[in-house]
């Protein structure tokens, strides 16, 4: 199936094609004929599946007739980052269509938004707070909404955002297309989507279900150990490009600086940043420029970087969606990535929790070289399901592998988290496949994970 069956204007075609968009994807083929008929829509999709163009580009063919220089269109996100990916895209698909995108968020300033705004622009994505504030001031007028959409919207919640969103619908005319995705429906959010959807489409993909592109490995390891263990995989592995999730804003740029120290291109991206740190971060990142970015749950929202190899869970996230979200950064568009979980004896339960929903169990891996002690018992999988085992003492040739850290030259540490590294070559260790034993890691109280 291409694009051609939804018989776009060729003006958003030429959009398709310079974004390189060939065949839909799931979520796509189900949401945008329904979309450009008018319904409203209920999504449960995760991240990776192409949910923003399954809503934009119908949205843009709706555009295309009517009035220029209104706001027809409100897209509502929980987060900066979210809304500027979204708006980045609007105006990549858009771009022969003459229509105009605004990203609306705080942390910035308000007055190039107003002058923006003034001069009329038919899409806002915008943040719930700095929105309000345009609302209330009198600066932007939603009478001739058209197209609501509310992105991520279980975040919003998770974000305390309910009743800001309740306060924006007041601002917003009753006859209006809905549009309302989520990777997760708590309670909450299905009231609301009961309250501003009018008999919806619902449009289901993957539900909670980690992408099957991804290769999840779990490493059974003490909280004081992870960062010893984060080196020597990093020094082994072929890390083309890492985003490692932390549970803390805290731990996020401790443990990027410690990454720069030891001679990576690493930085972070947390809530204490100004708009424009995390912007520059999250460029760098996009360009290259960093290999490493290390970020908090919240501040990775919006995140859409092709290419990035390895996503890493330092900590181990609070729910299984959030871990559905942070994975799913990877293996995108048919592409291959792993993930790697570092899970202590207090995740047990999560873990578990993650294993039934995904329906299968991460593979186990045995991590030489740490003070603990490791027990070996039989593993029952198939020899091709067996996890990959990193040892130091392997006699393999060690693979060559770029993570940022440049080829040459002396290590030097940072006071900064955003400077650039030097870094020198430091040879790296092979892999070779653990084929007839799975590791359990005991520490005093017992085993911290099993493979039955």
């Amino acid at each position: 199936m291409s694009f051609n069956k939804f018989a776009f204007d060729p003006k958003i075609v030429a959009g398709i094609e310079a974004s390189k968009y060939q065949t839909p994807t799931p979520i796509q083929e189900q949401a945008i004929p329904a979309v450009l008929t008018g319904s409203d829509i209920m999504g449960l999709a995760q991240t990776g599946t192409g949910k923003t163009a399954a809503f934009v580009l119908p949205i843009l063919q709706r555009l295309l007739t009517g009035p220029r220089g209104m706001t027809r269109t409100l897209i509502v996100a929980p987060t900066r980052e979210l809304a500027e990916q979204i708006h980045s895209d609007i105006t990549r698909l858009a771009r022969q269509t003459g229509l105009r995108s605004l990203a609306v968020y705080g942390g910035v300033g308000k007055l190039p938004q107003v002058k923006k705004i003034r001069a009329g622009v038919e899409i806002i994505v915008a943040c719930p707070g700095r929105l309000l504030d345009h609302l209330r001031e009198g600066v932007l007028s939603l009478a001739k909404v058209e197209h609501l959409v509310l992105d991520e919207a279980d975040h919003m919640f998770d974000m305390g955002f309910l009743p800001d969103l309740r306060r924006i619908l007041k601002y917003l005319p009753a006859k209006r297309q809905a549009l309302l995705f989520s990777a997760t429906m708590p309670g909450e959010i299905r009231h609301l989507a009961e309250e501003i959807l009018d008999n919806p489409v619902t449009v289901q993909i993957a539900h909670s279900r980690p992408t099957a592109t991804v290769a999840q490995v779990l490493y059974a390891v003490e909280q004081s150990q992870k960062t010893t263990l984060l080196k020597d995989l990093m020094a082994k592995t072929e890390m083309s490009a890492t985003l490692i999730f932390t549970r803390t804003k805290h731990r996020a740029v401790n443990l990027a600086r410690q990454l720069q120290s030891a001679g990576y291109t690493a930085t972070s991206l947390q809530g204490n940043l100004s708009q424009n740190k995390r912007q520059q971060a999250l460029n760098g990142f996009k360009s290259g420029e960093y290999k490493v970015l290390v970020a908090t749950d919240i501040a990775a929202r919006g995140i859409d970087v092709s290419g990035i190899s390895h996503v890493i869970n330092f900590d181990v996230p609070d729910t299984v969606e959030a871990y559905t979200h942070r994975i799913g950064r990877t293996g995108r568009a048919a592409c291959t990535g792993e993930a790697f979980t570092f899970a202590c004896r207090d995740d047990r339960q999560i873990i578990s929790q993650i294993e039934r929903t995904m329906g299968e169990k991460m593979t186990r891996i045995h991590t030489e070289g740490l003070p603990v002690e490791v027990d070996e018992v039989r593993d029952s999988a198939p020899r091709s399901e067996r996890g990959v085992r990193h040892g130091a003492g392997n006699s393999a040739r060690p693979p060559r592998r770029d993570n940022g850290r440049p080829r040459g030259g002396n290590r030097t540490g940072s006071r900064e988290r955003d400077e650039q590294q030097a870094g020198g070559n430091r040879p790296a260790g092979g892999r070779r496949k653990n084929h007839g034993r799975a590791a359990v890691l005991n520490s005093g109280s017992g085993n911290l994970f099993l493979n039955s």
